[in-house]
């Protein structure tokens, strides 16, 4: 055999060593990448089921707040834990302003009042 033709088969042994290399690597690579890619994709799904959770936990909150805040439950509340009575015009006290109120004109401001105790 002659030495040029043993050069040659050492120059194609070599490419296709370099090329079985990058056929490896490109194979870890897809491998890797895959690996990633179910692991991110088990991450949305559980972060998508956890939003639906917390979703379907505020709604049961509004629903338990709005049925907290009826004005019958507030009302009887007040009654009985506030010990509070509906205002009626018996027990209404009105209060009357002894100094009367002046208002500004023209962009002037008013007056202080004292009052005097």
């Amino acid at each position: 055999m002659p030495v040029h033709s043993r050069r040659r088969n050492l120059g194609v042994g070599r490419i296709n060593t370099l090329l079985l290399l990058c056929v490896l690597g490109s194979a870890f690579y897809l491998v890797r990448t895959q690996y990633q890619s179910r692991l991110l994709y088990t991450a949305l799904d559980r972060a998508v089921a956890e939003a639906r959770q917390l979703e379907t936990e505020h709604e049961r909150l509004e629903v338990e707040k709005r049925a907290q805040a009826t004005p019958l439950r507030v009302e009887t509340m007040a009654r009985d834990k506030l010990s509070m009575q509906t205002a009626t015009p018996a027990i209404t006290h009105y209060v009357a302003n002894p100094v009367p109120v002046q208002l500004p004109s023209q962009g002037v401001a008013p007056a202080p009042v004292k009052v005097s105790p």
